[in-house]
């Protein structure tokens, strides 16, 4: 597979901004300040009208743990039908059973109902039982790509489970290495462990255009003001992008 900087986007205007600084595909959600969820339909279809490179949609019912009661499951199947036949390049899911390992059934299921679409087996991989079973799983299964960290909060600690991954895997389904991902890290990271795959926000806090504010009145997690904005920071894309470039490629 050719060398990949997938920026992950939960609005148009970040979806313009990855793209101008040479994202090579997108991954598009809703809440990305709470690791990302499903996005509304519109948005997709109007990040698909500003864009020319690859979206994949991040299907996932609410935040927390990827074990999904029967009503979640349905919610994701519909999902994924539905995006599919909306035009998305790929969905990026991830379904867990309750001893840690990858539910093969429902992911089968999922991906069935994905019609051909590409499949990233999300971030529900950094807190599987076994990482190599997932992944042979994971290849039987016909999944693409694989977003992790190495099983650790930021990508730069998980270089050693990374480099294993990298050389497990063979190139397919591919490693794309998520979670802190920078221009620095990227040239730290790729030489250790042979990745060609990196994921990034690149947010820029934004301060609210609002005059008046009225303050300590949270509308949803503590601790976070209402009053700024994550944006993807276009230069912080770009440098990302030349990184990779210099190793990898253009």
């Amino acid at each position: 597979m050719a060398a990949i900087l997938e920026v992950c986007v939960d609005s148009v205007e970040s979806a313009v901004h990855a793209e101008k600084g040479g994202a090579t595909r997108l991954e598009l959600c809703a809440d990305l300040i709470i690791g990302g969820t499903s996005p509304d339909e519109d948005l997709f279809l109007m990040v698909r009208e500003r864009v020319n490179i690859p979206i994949r949609v991040l299907l996932r019912p609410r935040f927390g743990d990827f074990l999904y009661s029967a009503d979640e499951f349905e919610l994701l199947r519909r999902q994924v039908k539905r995006f599919a036949g909306l035009g998305a390049d790929g969905v990026v899911i991830g379904v867990l059973q309750p001893d840690g390992m990858l539910d093969e059934q429902r992911m089968a299921e999922l991906i069935a109902l994905a019609g051909g679409c590409g499949i990233t087996l999300h971030r529900a991989f950094d807190v599987c039982r076994d990482p190599f079973a997932t992944l042979a799983a994971a290849k039987e299964l016909g999944v693409d790509t694989i977003l992790t960290s190495g099983q650790k909060a930021c990508c730069a600690d998980g270089g050693e489970l990374l480099r294993r991954l990298v050389a497990q895997s063979g190139g397919s389904p591919q490693i794309l290495v998520g979670a802190g991902v920078n221009a620095e890290v990227i040239r730290a990271l790729q030489p250790v462990t042979g990745a060609d795959a990196f994921h990034l926000s690149a947010k820029r806090v934004e301060n609210s255009r609002m005059s008046y504010r009225r303050e300590g009145v949270p509308m949803g997690l503590p601790g976070i003001s209402e009053f700024e904005i994550w944006r993807c920071d276009e230069a912080v894309v770009r440098a990302a992008r030349q990184a990779l470039d210099e190793l990898c490629g253009p």
